[in-house]
């Protein structure tokens, strides 16, 4: 009798090391989630920093309540949509590049950037109407650019929400920046809430109608006269 109790009890304690493997340990409340640290060299590349970067934009750093936030991809698509950030996150693949941004104020900074293609968000939307030409990018601040739609595609261009594998601090555009690689630094819009497919050819941003290129290739003066 001895022994068949030993064996039951030595069976059931198997059995519990068995389950146990099998559940999540549950985190213990005294664990402290740290800052996340800032890669400075991928791919045997050096990387600039975060701190790089120079304040310029219209209104200041804006500070984006994720909880109500959504990216609205509308205008010339066959179904506008609104996502939420997981929605971004979530439902499509993610890219890493390392891509210059040049500033017209005469700095730059290179970095590691990592996001979601425009064209991935633009077929959440059921894709772009045939008479669409230009994306006109709208941000948080009422700030607003635009790039010619075959570029966008071409480009495959990221709409990022980290930096050297940082997501994204509010003076830089959290909770989305675009990466308009090529491009000078005004058309990286920062706290992109809507994505406007237009065939409006002579849409004008708020630098380029003040006189900036629209086209804004580095390889051009930003300015044009």
């Amino acid at each position: 009798m001895k022994g068949k109790v030993f064996s039951a009890l030595a069976l059931a304690a198997v059995l519990f090391s068995a389950l146990a493997g099998c559940l999540s340990a549950p985190v213990p409340s005294s664990i402290k989630q740290l800052q996340s640290v800032e890669v400075r060299e991928y791919q045997g590349k050096n990387l600039s920093s975060i701190a790089d970067f120079r304040e310029n934009s219209i209104h200041g750093p804006q500070h984006v309540d994720i909880d109500t936030y959504r990216l609205k991809i509308d205008g010339l698509v066959k179904q506008p949509t609104s996502l939420t950030y997981d929605d971004v996150l979530m439902d499509n693949t993610k890219y890493q590049k390392v891509v210059t941004l040049n500033c017209v104020e005469g700095w730059s900074a290179t970095l590691l950037w990592e996001g979601v293609l425009v064209k991935d968000l633009i077929d959440k939307a059921g894709g772009a109407d045939p008479k669409a030409k230009v994306v006109i990018f709208h941000a948080y601040d009422g700030y607003v650019t635009s790039l010619p739609l075959q570029y966008v595609m071409d480009r495959n261009l990221i709409l990022a929400y980290k930096m050297n594998d940082v997501v994204l601090p509010p003076e830089r555009g959290y909770p989305f920046e675009l990466v308009a690689e090529d491009k000078w630094g005004y058309k990286w819009i920062k706290w992109v809430t809507e994505i406007q497919l237009s065939d409006d050819l002579s849409f004008r941003g708020y630098w380029e109608g003040a006189g900036y290129s629209n086209d804004a290739d580095i390889n051009q003066p930003f300015f044009e006269r």
